[in-house]
């Protein structure tokens, strides 16, 4: 599930990316046709539409009452991407309300479908809707559906479409555009507001710089100005206020600093750079840092030194420090309730050709900076930040292609160390690749790839993989030496969730035959069998709760409550059936279907208890960050009374470990099971050139005494391992613990199996 909420973040964060950029004008004689799917086909795509897959798309004339024209979606892949059908309208007119109406139908959807509507300023979105809410899936008849949006004053276009993420069929007919209720085309006239980004277009076909090679004086000068860049776009008043594009300011200066003979001259590059912006008055007030409930300060040291950067560069970029005004970012605001950063005015250049030195490093540069200043976790990454720079500069610089290009950006991304950021726009590309995998199935425990069972369908019922088989070998190659392989471009905060995220992918490649090693019952042995699409099996998202019911009695005094399917609405009928049962077993060994903690957490206190603190960014002083208060749980009726116990391991993340931070703090709780993920927080998407988007935990998740839950994880009270034995036997070896901790330990092990046997 949570593979699924990132995809569809970042699906429909991109869902405008292939638009194009020429937007109609909402007077245009097209519109209506468009809408109704009328003008002329392109290939099997309707006339004004474009699709990143068009193969998925296909025009039916008479599958609608009264046979208007639809246009069909139709996927037989799961995961690994999209389908998305989209056009564009410059917000050439007046009015509040925009909606976007259509009538759809479904065939045996599995995953996400419907309606989207997205105003985008200079390309770069300010308001979003969907139909994610609706749960449009399986098999439904012709209905009308509708998404909605305020209009914002900054709006220029109004990206607009269909999604299909996940299998099935969908069809959709008859839309209408509407602004406050009347057609598009019928809205007053108004002018498309104008920006930086619509004025400077010098780069728009490529940064036209081309390097071969990179010198040690390059490479050191290349580093102070990934520095300088950033420190600027964040606290130089002229570009935080939005009247640069800095992007390609960085273009225009980035030739005069590759042909710097040495460092003093490249420093004298960058210090008429500064000039060039306009003077810095002096500040009155200043955003000087508030050193009230400081959790860091901003990382600047380095400004400070004259030996690496010279006497005049050093001066400037403190002067500039020292005179913040302390006023609004133009490239990020904070989420007012979240407090992470939501980054704006990032261009994505999704058009770009490569090779591109120039916008290769540009991708790095951002990147970077949003880390060195926006990141919560900055100084729990493991890495020296400033050297990843360094190391990452010829890499990037230097990437052959678009292929190279993206493994790169893959590599630096992975090097955070946080589970989510991973390069969701591309995950095909990351090792191993292929369409296909083996039909089981797998788990890594102590180290070692064990297949806990088949997934659904006749694939994994033939594969000639058992449970509890060991893979020790693919194709000929230890797997232990893949995972070293492979294991740089996986973004994982701890061996944990890396080696999940490599269980998920360690058996894809080439469709067909394959040979693999395995270990079973102690003996080696191998095995010839077939890697196959994922349409012939069921990949859903792997949890590690109970088949059946959200909810049960497993007996007279234990009750049982999954999250991966349970519904908030819902949370006091839970604890009313469970009430006069000595535990409830909270099973958080998944992703919750809603979010939990406040519903479920305030009836199982009797106090206001404390249980989770935040961190968040400085927008007048980027680089701080500021602890809030503590967050609470508030007791409420009706009020369970027995023991928690919950259950997390590895495949508990985010959402999950928050829940469990929450559970843990009622007294007397016990968390049974192994470390979870440690990615907490809310998420905060990042666009990069050539379309590429990824995400960071945007916020800093603590325990209410400040302990850290950042790549540590929740550790249980209570660690249990599952054994080869227990998964050939078919046990849950987790469960069971919490079984035997509540019912004690004269039970007999058939007893506490009988529990939960016939789930």
């Amino acid at each position: 599930m949570l593979r699924i909420l990132l995809s569809f973040t970042l699906m429909v964060s991109s869902l405008t990316a292939y638009a194009g950029e020429a937007c109609r004008s909402t007077r245009s004689d097209e519109l209506p046709k468009l809408l109704g799917f009328q003008l002329p086909i392109q290939g099997a795509i309707p006339g004004g539409w474009t699709s990143r897959l068009p193969d998925t798309v296909s025009m039916e004339s008479a599958t609608t009452p009264g046979d208007t024209p639809s246009v069909r979606i139709e996927r037989a892949i799961e995961f690994g991407d999209y389908t998305s059908l989209l056009s564009c309208v410059l917000m050439d007119f007046a009015g509040k309300d925009l909606e976007l109406r259509g009538r759809m139908r479904t065939e045996h959807v599995h995953g996400l479908a419907g309606l989207w509507l997205r105003q985008e300023a200079s390309r770069d979105p300010v308001a979003f809707a969907n139909m994610q809410d609706k749960k449009l899936e399986g098999t439904t008849e012709w209905t009308e559906y509708s998404v909605s949006l305020p209009r914002k004053p900054e709006g220029h276009s109004l990206s607009f479409g269909i999604y299909l993420s996940g299998t099935g069929k969908v069809w959709v007919s008859d839309l209408q555009l509407l602004v406050d209720g009347k057609p598009i085309w019928e809205a007053p006239a108004a002018e498309v507001p104008q920006t930086i980004f619509d004025t400077d277009t010098q780069f728009d076909q490529g940064s036209g710089i081309t390097l071969q090679t990179l010198s040690g004086i390059q490479l050191d000068n290349l580093v102070t100005l990934g520095r300088v860049w950033g420190f600027l776009k964040y606290y130089h008043p002229a570009v935080r206020t939005g009247q640069r594009q800095w992007d390609y300011d960085l273009l225009r200066i980035m030739p005069a600093v590759l042909a710097a003979p040495d460092r003093t001259s490249g420093d004298e590059v960058l210090v008429g750079w500064i000039k060039s912006l306009g003077p810095v008055p002096a500040c009155k007030p200043c955003g000087h840092l508030d050193t009230h409930a400081l959790q860091r300060r901003p990382d600047l040291a380095w400004i400070g030194d004259e030996h690496t950067l010279g006497k005049t560069l050093s001066r400037d970029l403190r002067w500039i420090r020292d005179n913040n005004p302390g006023d609004s970012q133009f490239y990020l605001t904070m989420d007012p309730e979240n407090f992470n950063p939501i980054f704006k005015n990032e261009l994505r250049y999704e058009s770009l050709q490569f090779p591109d030195p120039g916008f290769q490093l540009l991708a790095l540069f951002r990147f970077w900076n949003m880390v060195q200043y926006w990141y919560p976790y900055r100084d729990v990454i493991g890495e020296d930040w400033g050297k990843v720079l360094e190391d990452s500069i010829p890499r990037l610089a230097l990437a052959p292609d678009r292929a190279g290009y993206v493994r790169e950006m893959m590599a630096l991304i992975a090097s955070v160390h946080d589970t989510h950021a991973s390069l969701w726009s591309s995950l095909d590309a990351r090792p191993p690749i292929g369409d296909c995998h083996l039909p089981v199935q797998l788990r890594f425990i102590r180290g070692e790839p064990v297949v806990t069972g088949p997934l659904d369908g006749d694939a994994g019922k033939t594969s000639g993989l058992q449970a509890a088989d060991v893979i020790t070998q693919l194709d000929g190659t230890p797997v232990s030496t893949l995972v070293k392989r492979w294991s740089p471009y996986y973004g994982a905060s701890n061996q944990a969730a890396l080696l999940r995220q490599i269980a998920t992918t360690m058996t894809q490649g080439a469709c067909g035959d394959t040979h693999i090693g395995v270990r079973r019952n102690g003996k080696d042995m191998e095995l010839s069998t077939k890697r196959v699409m994922p349409a012939d099996i069921d990949s859903d998202y792997v949890t590690h709760d109970l088949p059946g019911p959200t909810f049960r009695r497993l007996s007279p005094d234990v009750a049982y409550l999954k999250l991966s399917t349970a519904k908030a609405a819902d949370a006091a009928d839970y604890v009313k059936q469970a009430a006069g049962a000595k535990a409830l077993i909270i099973d958080i060994r998944n992703y919750p279907s809603e979010f939990m903690v406040f519903a479920l957490g305030s009836l199982l206190v009797q106090r206001e208890t404390p249980f989770a603190r935040f961190t968040g960014g400085d927008l007048s002083n980027p680089g701080a960050f500021h602890w809030t208060l503590p967050v609470s749980l508030t007791p409420a009726k009706p009020h369970f009374a027995g023991k928690i116990v919950i259950l997390v391991d590895e495949t508990s993340q985010s959402q999950s470990e928050y829940t469990s931070l929450a559970f843990r703090s009622v007294p007397g709780a016990i968390v049974v099971g192994s470390t979870t993920a440690g990615a907490d927080g809310d998420i905060s998407e990042i666009r990069l050139p050539g379309g590429l988007s990824t995400v960071f935990s945007g916020i800093g998740v603590f325990y209410p005494d400040k302990r850290p839950t950042q790549r540590v994880g929740i550790v249980p009270d209570v660690v249990v391992i599952p054994t080869l034995a227990g998964i050939r036997a078919g046990r849950d070896a987790v469960l069971e613990k919490a079984l035997r901790l509540i019912l004690g330990p004269k039970v007999p092990d058939a007893e506490i199996q009988k529990l939960y046997a016939g789930s």
